[in-house]
């Protein structure tokens, strides 16, 4: 097994009914699989991993994403917007900035 470069970690909590937003509702599991089969079309799956994890914090914000080692950290991303990060960030070593999460001032 070889090492993956980076690790893309894709938020999929649920929230109780009646909290608010959560990026398991806001569509995360859509997400994976399109990042997933971009992956594997540009033979990147040996360089970058995807995986789900637990909440990464603004659910409202969601669906959250943050990629290592960079530790940058996507907001509101979209299946949509899954060739876009991977050609990009992934492949292209350039962060997607309209998607960066910005800390409120």
């Amino acid at each position: 097994m070889t090492l993956p470069e980076r690790h893309v970690f894709v938020c999929i909590a649920n929230r109780p009914p009646g909290a608010g937003d959560s990026c398991g509702a806001g569509g995360a599991s859509d997400l994976i699989e399109r990042l997933q089969f971009q992956l594997l079309d540009e033979g990147l799956t040996e360089r970058v991993r995807v995986n789900g994890c637990t909440c990464l914090g603004p659910c409202e914000q969601g669906v959250n994403v943050v990629v290592y080692p960079e530790g940058v950290f996507y907001t509101r991303v979209t299946a949509e917007d899954a060739d876009e990060i991977v050609q990009r960030h992934l492949k292209g070593g350039e962060p997607v900035e309209r998607l960066r999460f910005v800390e409120p001032s």
